[in-house]
Protein backbone atom coordinates (compact mmCIF):
# COMPACT_ATOMS: atom_id res chain seq x y z
CA UNK A 1 0.00 0.00 0.00
CA UNK A 2 2.67 2.14 0.73
CA UNK A 3 4.36 1.73 -3.04
CA UNK A 4 0.73 2.98 -4.25
CA UNK A 5 0.52 5.88 -2.32
CA UNK A 6 4.02 7.11 -3.19
CA UNK A 7 3.71 7.19 -6.93
CA UNK A 8 0.44 9.05 -6.56
CA UNK A 9 1.43 11.79 -4.69
CA UNK A 10 4.57 12.03 -6.63
CA UNK A 11 2.39 12.58 -9.52
CA UNK A 12 -0.13 14.98 -7.79
CA UNK A 13 3.24 16.90 -6.43
CA UNK A 14 4.66 16.89 -10.42
CA UNK A 15 1.43 17.96 -11.95
CA UNK A 16 1.28 20.56 -9.46
CA UNK A 17 4.82 22.31 -10.20
CA UNK A 18 4.04 23.41 -13.81
CA UNK A 19 0.87 25.49 -12.48
CA UNK A 20 2.92 27.25 -9.81
CA UNK A 21 5.64 27.91 -12.03
CA UNK A 22 3.56 29.09 -14.78
CA UNK A 23 1.90 31.36 -12.32
CA UNK A 24 4.84 32.78 -11.15
CA UNK A 25 6.16 33.33 -14.62
CA UNK A 26 2.94 35.38 -15.63
CA UNK A 27 3.17 37.72 -12.40
CA UNK A 28 7.05 38.32 -13.65
CA UNK A 29 5.59 39.04 -17.28
CA UNK A 30 2.99 41.55 -15.89
CA UNK A 31 5.11 43.55 -14.09
CA UNK A 32 5.39 46.13 -15.77
CA UNK A 33 2.10 46.96 -15.04
CA UNK A 34 3.55 49.14 -11.89
CA UNK A 35 5.39 50.79 -14.03
CA UNK A 36 2.62 52.37 -15.75
CA UNK A 37 0.33 52.64 -12.72
CA UNK A 38 3.37 54.62 -11.30
CA UNK A 39 3.22 56.83 -14.32
CA UNK A 40 0.06 57.92 -14.81
CA UNK A 41 -0.19 58.48 -11.08
CA UNK A 42 2.53 60.48 -11.70
CA UNK A 43 0.94 62.50 -14.17
CA UNK A 44 -2.47 62.60 -12.31
CA UNK A 45 -0.88 64.55 -9.75
CA UNK A 46 1.95 66.09 -11.23
CA UNK A 47 0.37 67.94 -14.03
CA UNK A 48 -2.05 70.35 -12.01
CA UNK A 49 1.09 71.27 -10.33
CA UNK A 50 3.03 71.94 -13.55
CA UNK A 51 -0.32 73.99 -14.54
CA UNK A 52 -0.25 76.13 -11.21
CA UNK A 53 3.24 76.97 -11.32
CA UNK A 54 3.48 77.67 -15.15
CA UNK A 55 0.24 80.30 -14.36
CA UNK A 56 2.33 81.53 -11.45
CA UNK A 57 5.20 82.19 -13.28
CA UNK A 58 3.84 83.84 -16.66
CA UNK A 59 2.45 87.92 -16.34
CA UNK A 60 -0.93 88.92 -18.35
CA UNK A 61 1.24 89.29 -21.55
CA UNK A 62 2.57 85.56 -20.91
CA UNK A 63 6.40 86.03 -20.41
CA UNK A 64 7.68 84.33 -17.51
CA UNK A 65 8.89 86.30 -14.49
CA UNK A 66 9.14 85.99 -10.57
CA UNK A 67 7.24 88.91 -9.69
CA UNK A 68 4.09 87.11 -8.45
CA UNK A 69 6.71 84.90 -5.73
CA UNK A 70 8.73 87.91 -5.35
CA UNK A 71 5.28 90.25 -4.25
CA UNK A 72 4.26 87.53 -1.71
CA UNK A 73 5.36 89.43 1.30
CA UNK A 74 4.49 92.75 0.08
CA UNK A 75 1.10 91.80 -0.38
CA UNK A 76 -1.87 93.13 1.73
CA UNK A 77 -2.33 90.97 5.02
CA UNK A 78 -0.53 88.27 3.98
CA UNK A 79 1.78 88.24 6.76
CA UNK A 80 -1.08 88.39 9.17
CA UNK A 81 -3.06 85.48 7.86
CA UNK A 82 0.19 83.74 7.56
CA UNK A 83 1.05 84.37 11.03
CA UNK A 84 -2.46 83.60 12.60
CA UNK A 85 -2.80 80.14 10.37
CA UNK A 86 0.52 78.90 12.28
CA UNK A 87 -0.44 80.16 15.72
CA UNK A 88 -3.95 78.18 14.97
CA UNK A 89 -1.80 74.90 13.60
CA UNK A 90 0.41 75.13 16.62
CA UNK A 91 -2.73 75.18 19.01
CA UNK A 92 -4.49 72.45 16.96
CA UNK A 93 -1.58 70.09 17.36
CA UNK A 94 -0.54 70.36 20.72
CA UNK A 95 -4.78 69.78 21.94
CA UNK A 96 -4.73 66.92 18.95
CA UNK A 97 -1.27 64.49 20.92
CA UNK A 98 -2.97 65.77 24.49
CA UNK A 99 -6.61 63.98 23.71
CA UNK A 100 -5.61 61.31 21.01
CA UNK A 101 -1.92 59.66 22.39
CA UNK A 102 -3.31 59.33 25.90
CA UNK A 103 -6.26 57.77 24.79
CA UNK A 104 -5.34 55.47 22.06
CA UNK A 105 -2.55 54.27 24.13
CA UNK A 106 -5.13 53.26 27.18
CA UNK A 107 -7.53 51.57 24.23
CA UNK A 108 -4.59 49.56 22.99
CA UNK A 109 -3.47 48.78 26.36
CA UNK A 110 -6.62 47.91 28.08
CA UNK A 111 -9.81 47.86 25.79
CA UNK A 112 -8.14 45.96 22.42
CA UNK A 113 -11.32 45.05 21.55
CA UNK A 114 -12.79 48.41 21.06
CA UNK A 115 -10.18 49.57 18.70
CA UNK A 116 -12.91 48.68 15.59
CA UNK A 117 -15.63 50.58 17.29
CA UNK A 118 -13.00 53.76 17.25
CA UNK A 119 -12.25 53.29 14.01
CA UNK A 120 -15.61 53.58 13.63
CA UNK A 121 -16.30 57.14 15.52
CA UNK A 122 -13.31 58.37 14.57
CA UNK A 123 -14.52 58.14 10.42
CA UNK A 124 -17.39 60.53 11.96
CA UNK A 125 -15.83 63.81 11.14
CA UNK A 126 -14.80 63.17 7.68
CA UNK A 127 -18.36 61.93 6.76
CA UNK A 128 -19.84 64.81 8.07
CA UNK A 129 -19.97 68.01 6.44
CA UNK A 130 -17.57 71.19 8.06
CA UNK A 131 -20.47 73.49 7.31
CA UNK A 132 -22.62 71.39 9.36
CA UNK A 133 -20.12 71.48 12.29
CA UNK A 134 -19.46 75.04 12.15
CA UNK A 135 -22.88 76.01 12.33
CA UNK A 136 -23.46 73.56 15.08
CA UNK A 137 -20.71 75.04 16.67
CA UNK A 138 -21.58 78.56 16.70
CA UNK A 139 -25.30 77.94 17.48
CA UNK A 140 -23.79 76.55 21.07
CA UNK A 141 -20.88 78.08 21.54
CA UNK A 142 -20.26 80.73 24.08
CA UNK A 143 -19.58 84.31 23.19
CA UNK A 144 -16.38 84.83 24.49
CA UNK A 145 -15.24 81.72 23.19
CA UNK A 146 -16.78 83.22 19.77
CA UNK A 147 -15.15 85.97 19.89
CA UNK A 148 -11.13 83.88 20.02
CA UNK A 149 -9.64 82.53 16.94
CA UNK A 150 -8.84 79.67 18.94
CA UNK A 151 -12.34 78.14 18.64
CA UNK A 152 -11.01 77.69 15.17
CA UNK A 153 -8.57 75.46 16.69
CA UNK A 154 -10.89 73.45 18.59
CA UNK A 155 -12.80 72.68 15.79
CA UNK A 156 -9.73 71.67 13.24
CA UNK A 157 -8.90 69.14 16.39
CA UNK A 158 -12.61 67.72 15.51
CA UNK A 159 -11.16 67.14 11.80
CA UNK A 160 -7.96 66.31 12.56
CA UNK A 161 -8.60 63.45 14.92
CA UNK A 162 -8.89 60.77 12.13
CA UNK A 163 -5.67 61.49 10.45
CA UNK A 164 -4.26 61.76 13.83
CA UNK A 165 -5.90 58.61 15.40
CA UNK A 166 -4.78 56.22 12.42
CA UNK A 167 -1.24 57.42 12.38
CA UNK A 168 -0.95 56.40 15.69
CA UNK A 169 -3.16 53.64 15.58
CA UNK A 170 -0.46 52.21 12.70
CA UNK A 171 2.52 52.91 15.16
CA UNK A 172 1.38 51.39 18.32
CA UNK A 173 0.62 47.98 15.73
CA UNK A 174 4.03 48.42 14.94
CA UNK A 175 5.64 47.84 18.43
CA UNK A 176 4.59 45.52 21.03
CA UNK A 177 3.35 47.60 23.47
CA UNK A 178 2.42 44.90 26.08
CA UNK A 179 5.37 43.74 26.62
CA UNK A 180 7.37 47.46 26.35
CA UNK A 181 4.61 48.71 29.38
CA UNK A 182 4.97 45.49 31.54
CA UNK A 183 8.73 45.62 31.43
CA UNK A 184 8.82 48.87 32.72
CA UNK A 185 6.46 48.80 34.91
CA UNK A 186 8.16 45.94 36.75
CA UNK A 187 11.33 48.30 37.02
CA UNK A 188 9.52 50.70 38.89
CA UNK A 189 8.92 52.83 36.38
CA UNK A 190 5.24 55.13 36.79
CA UNK A 191 3.31 55.72 34.10
CA UNK A 192 4.05 59.36 33.49
CA UNK A 193 7.67 57.58 32.82
CA UNK A 194 6.83 54.82 30.78
CA UNK A 195 4.80 56.88 28.38
CA UNK A 196 7.83 59.69 27.99
CA UNK A 197 10.63 57.76 28.35
CA UNK A 198 9.40 54.10 26.71
CA UNK A 199 6.03 54.41 24.51
CA UNK A 200 6.80 57.59 22.68
CA UNK A 201 10.44 57.50 21.76
CA UNK A 202 9.05 54.47 19.74
CA UNK A 203 5.96 56.46 18.27
CA UNK A 204 8.14 59.62 16.78
CA UNK A 205 7.72 58.93 13.54
CA UNK A 206 3.95 58.50 14.09
CA UNK A 207 3.41 61.59 16.30
CA UNK A 208 5.23 63.32 13.51
CA UNK A 209 3.40 62.09 11.32
CA UNK A 210 0.10 63.13 13.03
CA UNK A 211 1.16 66.67 13.31
CA UNK A 212 2.38 66.82 9.82
CA UNK A 213 -1.41 65.82 8.90
CA UNK A 214 -3.04 68.12 11.08
CA UNK A 215 -0.92 71.18 10.10
CA UNK A 216 -1.60 70.36 6.50
CA UNK A 217 -5.30 70.54 7.09
CA UNK A 218 -5.03 73.63 9.22
CA UNK A 219 -2.96 75.39 6.40
CA UNK A 220 -6.02 73.76 3.66
CA UNK A 221 -8.84 74.62 5.55
CA UNK A 222 -11.57 77.74 4.06
CA UNK A 223 -15.25 76.78 4.96
CA UNK A 224 -15.05 76.59 8.76
CA UNK A 225 -12.72 79.71 8.99
CA UNK A 226 -14.24 81.90 5.98
CA UNK A 227 -17.76 81.27 8.00
CA UNK A 228 -16.15 82.02 11.65
CA UNK A 229 -15.01 85.53 9.67
CA UNK A 230 -11.18 84.87 10.05
CA UNK A 231 -8.96 85.84 7.51
CA UNK A 232 -6.82 82.57 7.54
CA UNK A 233 -4.43 81.47 4.92
CA UNK A 234 -6.80 79.77 3.02
CA UNK A 235 -9.69 82.57 3.06
CA UNK A 236 -6.47 84.79 2.54
CA UNK A 237 -6.08 82.92 -0.80
CA UNK A 238 -9.78 83.28 -1.78
CA UNK A 239 -9.67 87.29 -1.28
CA UNK A 240 -6.44 87.64 -2.94
CA UNK A 241 -7.22 85.47 -6.31
CA UNK A 242 -9.85 88.33 -7.03
CA UNK A 243 -6.84 91.15 -6.64
CA UNK A 244 -4.23 89.22 -8.33
CA UNK A 245 -4.72 85.65 -9.13
CA UNK A 246 -0.79 85.00 -9.95
CA UNK A 247 0.26 85.74 -6.03
CA UNK A 248 -2.42 83.44 -4.87
CA UNK A 249 -1.95 80.33 -7.20
CA UNK A 250 2.35 81.10 -5.78
CA UNK A 251 1.10 80.92 -2.30
CA UNK A 252 -1.19 78.12 -2.93
CA UNK A 253 2.10 76.01 -4.91
CA UNK A 254 4.17 76.99 -1.98
CA UNK A 255 2.23 75.84 0.60
CA UNK A 256 1.29 72.80 -0.93
CA UNK A 257 5.45 72.15 -1.56
CA UNK A 258 6.29 73.18 1.87
CA UNK A 259 3.55 70.36 2.98
CA UNK A 260 5.73 67.82 0.75
CA UNK A 261 8.47 68.47 1.94
CA UNK A 262 7.78 68.30 5.37
CA UNK A 263 6.11 64.42 4.42
CA UNK A 264 9.37 63.44 2.77
CA UNK A 265 11.63 64.40 5.53
CA UNK A 266 9.20 62.58 7.65
CA UNK A 267 9.58 59.43 5.63
CA UNK A 268 13.27 59.64 5.17
CA UNK A 269 13.79 60.25 9.14
CA UNK A 270 11.77 56.96 9.47
CA UNK A 271 14.03 55.02 6.71
CA UNK A 272 17.18 56.21 8.74
CA UNK A 273 15.22 55.45 12.31
CA UNK A 274 14.72 51.81 10.58
CA UNK A 275 17.93 51.33 8.92
CA UNK A 276 19.60 51.99 12.44
CA UNK A 277 17.34 49.86 14.23
CA UNK A 278 18.35 47.15 11.64
CA UNK A 279 21.86 47.55 12.09
CA UNK A 280 22.23 47.28 15.81
CA UNK A 281 19.46 44.46 15.82
CA UNK A 282 22.08 42.84 13.36
CA UNK A 283 25.01 43.70 15.43
CA UNK A 284 23.42 42.20 19.35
Amino acid sequence: MVVAVVPSTIAEEASAQPKGAGRRFSWRKLRWWRGVVLVLTAVFFLLPLYAALRFALEDNLGHLTTAAFTAIVHETGFLGALYLSLRLAAVTMAITLVLVVPTTIYVHLRYPRLLVAFDAITLLPIGIPPIVLIIGVLQSTPFFLKSSPYLLSLEYVVLATPFAYRSLDAGLRAIDLKTLVEASRSLGSRWFSTMWRVILPNLRAALASAMILSLALVLGEFTMASLDLYTTLPVWIVNASARTAHVSVAVSFLSLVLTWLLLFGLSALDRRQFRKFRVVDEET
